[in-house]
C-alpha cells in the first residue's frame, strides 16, 4: 500500500511543480521586457526564510496529495463493508451463529466489522442495547474516518498564508530596495514585485483543490457511512432477541441459559466417552445426544 502511495506521489509532485512554474512563466511572459530567471533562481535568490518558506509549500502539497489518494482508496464501500465479508456475516447471522460471526468481526479491520462486532457483543442485552452500540460505535467509526478529511480543510486555510508570508517578506526586501535606491530603476522594482507574489499565487494553487477535495470527500464519506450502517442494520433485523436473553458473545462466550462452568462437561455439550452423537440442527456442529448448549454456535438444543 505505501509502495502503490508512493508511486502516485512520484508522478503528482512533478505535475504540482511543472504547473506552477508554468504559471509564473506565463505571467513572466507576458510582461515586456521580463526576466529571464527562472522558479528555481528566484527562490534560491531570496534568501534562507524565502527558501524555507517555499519548502513548506511544497510540504504541503505533497500532504495533500498523499490524503487525497488515501481517502480515494479508504472511503470506497467496498473498503467500508466488503461484499464477501457481508454475505459471510449474514450467513453466519441467519444460521444463528452469533459467536462465530463475531470472530469473523473481530478478524476483520472495516467500519463493518467494527460496528457490528460491538452490537453483537450486546445482543444477550436486548435490542435496546444493541442499537445503542450501534450508535456509540458507529459515531467513532466515523470520526475517525473523517479526520484525515479534515487535515485538507486545514491545509486549504494554512497554504495561502504561508505563501502569503513570503509575498510580504520578499516585498519588504523589496521596498528596502527602494528606499535605499529610490526610484531610478521602477521596471526592476516592478519585476521584483512580480517575483515575490509568486509565493502567495502558489498558496492559492494549492489551497483552491484542497478545499475542493475537501468537500468532495466530505460528501463521499457520508454516503459511505450510510450505507455500512444500513448493511449492518439489515444484518441484524431477524435477531431473536427474546429468545437470546442471557448470552454472552465475545471473549467470555456463555450461551443463553448454560450451567455454569462447575458443571458437568457433557452438559456443556462436549461428549464424553460412549456417549451417543448428533448434529445440531443449527450448525450440524457434533453434540452429544441430550448436550446443550451446541459447543459450536451457543444456540440452546431441546431433545
Amino acid at each position: 500500500m505505501i509502495k502503490h502511495h508512493q508511486r502516485h506521489l512520484s508522478k503528482a509532485l512533478p505535475v504540482i511543480l511543472s504547473l506552477i512554474a508554468a504559471a509564473t512563466s506565463s505571467a513572466q511572459d507576458a510582461a515586456p521586457g521580463a526576466s529571464n530567471h527562472s522558479v528555481l533562481q528566484t527562490i534560491t535568490q531570496g534568501g534562507p526564510l524565502i527558501m524555507f518558506i517555499w519548502v513548506c509549500i511544497l510540504a504541503t502539497s505533497v500532504i495533500m496529495v498523499t490524503i487525497i489518494i488515501q481517502l480515494a482508496i479508504k472511503l470506497k464501500k467496498d473498503k467500508l463493508a466488503p461484499p464477501p465479508l457481508v454475505d459471510s456475516l449474514r450467513q453466519l447471522i441467519n444460521s444463528g451463529n452469533y459467536q462465530e460471526a463475531w470472530e469473523t468481526c473481530n478478524a476483520n479491520r472495516n467500519y463493518l466489522a467494527n460496528v457490528l462486532k460491538a452490537g453483537l457483543g450486546r445482543v444477550g442485552r436486548g435490542k435496546d442495547a444493541v442499537e445503542s452500540a450501534f450508535s456509540e460505535h458507529g459515531l467513532r467509526e466515523a470520526t475517525l474516518l473523517r479526520t484525515s478529511n479534515s487535515y485538507l480543510s486545514v491545509i486549504g486555510v494554512v497554504s495561502p498564508m504561508i505563501g502569503l508570508l513570503g509575498t510580504v517578506i520578499g516585498m519588504m526586501g523589496a521596498f528596502a530596495v527602494l528606499g535605499a535606491t529610490g526610484m531610478s530603476n521602477p521596471k526592476e522594482l516592478s519585476l521584483k514585485i512580480s517575483e515575490v507574489l509568486l509565493a502567495t499565487a502558489a498558496g492559492l494553487f494549492i489551497a483552491i483543490p484542497a478545499f475542493v477535495a475537501y468537500y468532495i470527500f466530505r460528501n463521499i464519506s457520508q454516503a459511505s457511512i450510510v450505507f455500512a450502517d444500513d448493511i449492518v442494520n439489515t444484518l441484524v433485523s431477524d435477531i431473536p432477541y427474546e429468545e437470546l436473553a442471557g448470552m454472552h458473545i465475545g471473549e467470555t462466550f456463555a450461551a443463553a441459559g448454560a450451567v455454569p462452568m462447575a458443571a458437568p462437561m457433557a452438559m456443556a455439550g462436549v461428549p464424553r466417552a460412549g456417549m451417543a452423537m448428533a448434529n445440531c440442527p443449527v450448525c450440524a456442529g457434533t453434540v452429544g445426544v441430550g448436550s446443550s448448549p451446541c459447543p459450536h454456535c451457543g444456540s440452546v438444543l431441546s431433545w
